[in-house]
């Protein structure tokens, strides 16, 4: 949104959930949420169920929505039963950088539906935008050509987007954070796949849990990387989101070779 917003006079983005998290989905609105939600001319939401925690003050706001997930082809959810409100879809599509290229197209056009005036440079912001995220995927996808195939598993389940972009394959992912955590099932199947496949690392979500992880990997002796959900919207513009996806492509990139 701040990509798209860049130079437009007049228009000023603020992020709802400024602080660190791992997901959304037991999130609740403070009171200064409701009430930037109430002064909000547009809101611009990631969809696919990831704010549920919104459905209420939305109710009683008149501000425009933009709903970035509306008319893609969403993956199926994963993870425990329950997560995510019992959504039907996965909602971390923007892990795939050719969904975040549609979610900037989404936002030209709801900010030029609800400011006309502002129309042409959201056009001109969201082509550069778009032009840069493609640039980047081809970059990406050529980096990680070599280890297509690979299995990974995540302690997160919002990492298929970025596997299925990338054609890796995801073993298992595990969604573990406070009264979610891995049961002991899951723990002797993941030793189990990564003795069997000689998997060399594991990867945790730079907000979650890592405390599992850390056991498995001593008694494996597989290695733990931190993998980035970009959850946080740290920065303005589309850079942060692409300096987030290269650490990203890094971590993969050194635990493969």
């Amino acid at each position: 949104t701040t990509a798209v917003t860049a130079g437009v006079e007049g228009v000023e983005g603020e992020l709802l959930v400024n602080q660190p998290t791992s997901c959304l989905h037991d999130y609740t609105l403070t009171v200064t949420d409701m009430k930037a939600v109430q002064r909000a001319d547009v809101i611009v939401m990631n969809g696919a169920g990831l704010e549920d925690f919104l459905a209420d003050a939305l109710a009683g706001s008149q501000a425009a929505v933009i709903d970035c997930s509306a008319g893609l082809e969403l993956l199926p959810a994963q993870g425990h039963e329950g997560h995510h409100h019992d959504t039907v879809h996965d909602p971390h599509f923007w892990m795939d950088p050719g969904y975040a290229s549609d979610m900037v197209e989404h936002i030209v056009q709801g900010l030029s539906a609800a400011d006309a005036a502002g129309a042409d440079l959201f056009r001109l912001n969201g082509d550069l935008a778009r032009q840069t995220l493609d640039g980047a995927a081809a970059d990406w996808a050529g980096r990680l050509e070599p280890w297509q195939g690979r299995s990974i598993i995540t302690f997160h389940d919002g990492f298929q987007y970025f596997a299925d972009f990338f054609r890796l394959d995801i073993y298992k992912a595990i969604e573990e954070e406070e009264g979610s955590e891995a049961s002991a099932a899951e723990i002797r199947e993941i030793v189990s796949l990564v003795e069997e496949h000689h998997i060399p690392a594991i990867f945790t979500e730079k907000n979650g849990s890592d405390a599992t992880a850390r056991a498995i990997a001593r008694e494996t002796g597989c290695a733990v990387d931190t993998l980035d959900m970009i959850m946080s919207g740290d920065g303005d513009g589309i850079q942060p989101y692409i300096d987030a996806m290269n650490a990203n492509l890094g971590t993969i990139l050194e635990a493969l070779q």
